[in-house]
């Protein structure tokens, strides 16, 4: 089903994989260091985690790789944000540059407030990292790549054509990845966007 496909290649590791090194190609001088600082919080924010989830997917601990069930959230969420703190502490000891670090800062308030309302009722975390890396790549390379929203589409679309989110739940957590992590990426680089 092609609603399965979209949902397994823009689910929010694999965003979360990409995005710091397109950030990083930006903000870092030269190749090596944009895949440095790059993969710093790719491997801290996406693969490691990421590698936490399969486990307690395939050990039984929850009810897959995307944590359907809100419930077992707990334990991938505290994982995603420690792991993620170890990587903000390693691009500050570092110097790494300036965006990276609001990077991994926007992500880790974002996974804050949607883990918080995820308590509560089932966000979807994958159009809250769509809508979030379309704002941050907007704000660093202009408004055209606002064409981005069409990737958060396809993802919300995704989600509720494969019946795990309802179109409330992919609108919410659209609205909040754009707000909190766009939001709050802009407000730690002072405004100095490109938008």
């Amino acid at each position: 089903m092609f609603a399965r496909l979209v949902t397994e290649l823009l689910a929010p590791w694999v965003i979360v994989l990409v995005l710091p090194l397109v950030v990083a190609g930006q903000a870092a001088a030269g190749f090596g260091s944009t895949l440095l600082w790059g993969m710093v919080v790719a491997l801290t924010s996406s693969v490691l985690p990421m590698g936490v989830v399969v486990w307690g997917s395939r050990t039984g601990r929850w009810d897959g790789h995307h944590v359907r069930d809100r419930r077992g959230r707990l334990v991938p969420f505290t994982a995603l944000i420690v792991l993620s703190l170890l990587g903000l502490a390693l691009l500050i000891a570092g110097d790494a540059p300036e965006k990276l670090i609001a990077l991994d800062i926007s992500m880790i308030i974002s996974l804050f407030v949607t883990g918080t309302i995820t308590v509560f009722w089932k966000i979807s975390m994958h159009t809250a990292v769509a809508a979030g890396a379309v704002t941050v790549l907007a704000l660093l390379y202009g408004p055209a790549l606002l064409w981005g929203a069409l990737v958060t589409l396809a993802v919300a679309w995704s989600r509720v054509a494969v019946r795990d989110h309802t179109l409330a739940q992919v609108t919410i957590g659209a609205l909040t990845g754009t707000v909190v992590g766009g939001g709050s990426f802009a407000l730690l680089l002072g405004g100095n966007t490109a938008l």
